[in-house]
């Protein structure tokens, strides 16, 4: 199974080499705690990007930390 890495940027989760969503190669194996965004427009991602403005662009796997 492939690992799975956040975005050091955005903090899309990703099993890719490259971050789909800012297209990064910054990517972090040390991540902590994670939110599912299915709407964007959602409260849940609206609070996400007040305090990571990159991310919840895109539906999908978010880490609230990454180091």
């Amino acid at each position: 199974m492939a690992r799975e890495r956040a975005c050091r940027h955005c903090h899309y989760i990703t099993t890719e080499d490259r971050c789909p969503v800012c297209g990064s190669r910054d990517l972090s194996d040390d991540w902590f705690d994670l939110v599912i965004i299915l709407d964007t427009e959602s409260r849940i991602a609206k609070k996400l990007r007040e305090s990571i403005p990159e991310a919840a662009k895109v539906p999908g796997k978010y880490a609230i930390r990454v180091r």
